[in-house]
């Protein structure tokens, strides 16, 4: 007979160090339920968890270099299922870095809520002064087509961008119990998304990206970034804002087959 303290329920864990160099992929590295694939003379990295999703107490960890010169797209998969959590949260550690004249885009599919999931995640991205980031990260509070509502969820979000070194952006965004449905939150929306951009042509941008964007949120620019908020009630509603805007904001380069399907 197993006690209850002696029962630890079965976690996953994945990581992945990637480096692309202007002709390629420099160092590569994937461990455990993270994997990684480079599509042959691509810059393009997708993001693979064989585990099928994420449960509290699962840990995830990616290491991105974009280097000197290089253009480096990542996104993933598929979506990112968060299920219930029996206590501990999900937690997911991203870190970027764009180096001298570098262009990288991290583009994640959307991370899906379920009731009663947790969810921790941190980026922290580190930028030369001339490289060029874009960002987004998504959050659907279940699916509405499948009749899923989300009662109760815990969801930390903490972004830190810096640039030689100097603090840029910061943004926590917090939530543990029922999804904020006030009129200065949420509302009745039940999908949101957070847009990064930092480039020198950032400001020039903003109207452009207001006009994609809509009544479905805005957009702010100063000192070389980008900021945007989006949100709609459903995945799909997002995407039909989300995808003109990072189009737009990618600066001439395709977003990836993911994107667009």
């Amino acid at each position: 007979m197993i006690t209850p303290a002696l029962f630890r329920h079965q976690r996953s864990e994945g990581s992945i160090l990637l480096s692309m160099g202007p002709k390629g992929v420099r160092r590569m590295r994937e461990a455990h339920s993270a994997k990684v694939r480079v599509p042959q003379a691509s810059h393009e990295a997708i993001l693979i968890n064989t585990g099928g999703g994420l449960a509290g107490g699962d840990k995830f960890s990616f290491d991105i270099t974009a280097e000197a010169g290089a253009r480096l797209t990542v996104t993933s998969q598929a979506a990112e299922r968060v299920y219930r959590s029996l206590g501990d949260p999900a937690v997911v550690e991203v870190r970027l870095r764009a180096e001298a004249g570098a262009s990288l885009m991290w583009l994640p599919q959307e991370s899906i809520l379920f009731d009663g999931s947790a969810l921790t995640r941190q980026i922290e991205a580190d930028l030369d002064a001339d490289a060029r980031f874009l960002a987004v990260e998504s959050i659907i509070l279940g699916r509405e087509a499948m009749g899923e509502t989300v009662h109760h969820a815990r969801l930390r979000d903490r972004w830190r961008v810096r640039q030689e070194g100097r603090l840029i952006f910061a943004d926590d965004l917090a939530f543990d119990g029922a999804p904020p449905a006030t009129l200065a939150t949420l509302g009745e929306a039940r999908a949101f998304a957070t847009v990064v951009l930092v480039s020198p042509d950032a400001e020039n941008l903003v109207e452009k990206v207001r006009d994609e964007i809509g009544a479905s949120g805005s957009a702010s620019a100063w000192s070389g970034k980008l900021v945007a908020r989006i949100v709609s009630r459903d995945g799909f509603e997002l995407r039909k804002s989300l995808i003109p805007a990072l189009t737009l904001l990618a600066g001439g380069i395709a977003l990836p087959k993911v994107w667009t399907f």
